[in-house]
């Protein structure tokens, strides 16, 4: 049977160009995630390997769209070939019912896990680069509004209410306790 495994990493993405492609191969089911890649916790893939059986051959978009990582990607083919199934990667024109695809295989789920993890090394360099030049990263500071301190002295003096100051402020109760305590 040809079985097909489709992923993209968050819900807001779309699964129309990986469909588009298991019609076209003549895929006779689908099973899909919308999470991301970075390990095996996936409902669509727990269900697929538990799925397939021998002679089956599951295809995929890319080799990203079933693992991010080399040693995932190598238990998830590890676990196939256990199985009897085979996996082909329409991307990489990959087909591990071969030696040369298994090894071929090997060498991209190394050069992929290699590229995470430059990527992650880039990222947090940018990071500590732009904390060195004292640029502010994360959520926007908070601004206090122009009647922040007059509002906060009567709070304090328990003229107001809490309630009324946030009102009074504009600010939401989080904000407003937040600037309570950084004074």
């Amino acid at each position: 049977m040809r079985v097909g495994y489709i992923r993209v990493s968050t819900e807001e993405q779309n699964l129309d160009r990986q469909w588009d492609l298991m019609k076209s191969l003549g895929v006779e089911k689908v099973f899909e995630d919308k999470a991301s890649g970075k390990d095996t916790s996936r409902p669509g893939l727990k269900e697929l390997l538990t799925f397939v059986r021998d002679g089956d051959v599951v295809h995929v978009e890319s080799i990203s769209r079933l693992a991010r990582s080399t040693r995932d990607l190598l238990g998830i083919i590890d676990e196939m070939t256990t199985k009897g199934v085979a996996f082909v990667s329409s991307k990489e024109a990959l087909d591990t019912s071969t030696p040369t695809g298994r090894f071929v295989l090997t060498l991209f789920g190394a050069l992929g896990a290699l590229e995470r993890e430059t990527l992650l090394i880039r990222q947090k360099e940018g990071i500590a680069s732009a904390k060195a030049r004292g640029k502010h990263l994360g959520r926007p500071r908070l601004q206090l509004p122009q009647n922040w301190s007059m509002v906060h002295e009567s709070w304090k003096k328990q003229e107001i209410t809490a309630v009324e100051a946030m009102r009074r402020t504009g600010m939401s109760r989080t904000s407003f306790y937040k600037a309570v305590k950084a004074r």
